[in-house]
């Protein structure tokens, strides 16, 4: 039988963000998460270049979603219409599993400086793909960053709503979570004029 499981990537994370809830994040290594994990630090390293990456696996699968999204809107959608479509693609993609890692990864964020500053980075990242995406479809840059920066509170938001396990009124489904929170920023913008 084969050593090699195919979900060594997922049990990875989950083993580092148990360590990290048991012991912090600095006190863990790279060799204890993968003996975790049941996997060699060699296995480790062929997914992550270090502990870090961990934290932030999967952003350039999430803003590459966000851009195909963006870029699938109708040729007439607004800018947020079209940010909207970005948003249903990529929180469509989303797991039970990435409901599951919510609270624990956002535990393990905010008990470091370093891991803030790094969310904060994926955050400008993920916004970057979005205007982007709205730029090459004929927006403006201020209308582009605008709506991207939308974009990312509405699927913050809705993301943390839908992972919160304290929730009694979470769906199944990322997208109705995302959908609800870019609807009430969309609100809450209207009402700056």
């Amino acid at each position: 039988m084969p050593r090699w499981k195919p979900d060594a990537r997922e049990r990875l994370v989950e083993a580092a963000l148990d360590l990290f809830t048991e012991r912090g994040y600095d006190e863990t290594t790279v060799a204890q998460i993968a003996e975790r994990a049941g996997l060699t630090r060699s296995t480790f390293f062929r997914h992550f270049t270090d502990k870090r990456e961990l934290l932030s696996a999967g952003q350039e699968m999430l803003s590459t979603l966000l851009a195909e999204g963006i870029a699938a809107a109708p040729s007439d959608a607004s800018p947020l219409d079209a940010v909207a479509s970005g948003l249903d693609r990529a929180s469509g993609a989303m797991t039970e599993f990435n409901r599951g890692l919510g609270p624990r990864l956002h535990a393990a964020i905010e008990s470091n400086d370093e891991l803030r500053a790094r969310n904060a980075m994926k955050t400008v990242g993920l916004a970057a793909a979005m205007s982007d995406a709205l730029r090459r479809r004929g927006t403006s840059e201020a209308a582009a960053q605008v709506a991207a920066e939308l974009g990312v509170l509405a699927f913050g938001l809705g993301y943390r709503r839908w992972s919160d396990p304290e929730r009694d009124d979470a769906p199944g489904d990322l997208v109705t979570h995302t959908r609800a929170a870019f609807a009430e920023l969309r609100a809450a913008a209207a009402e700056l004029r």
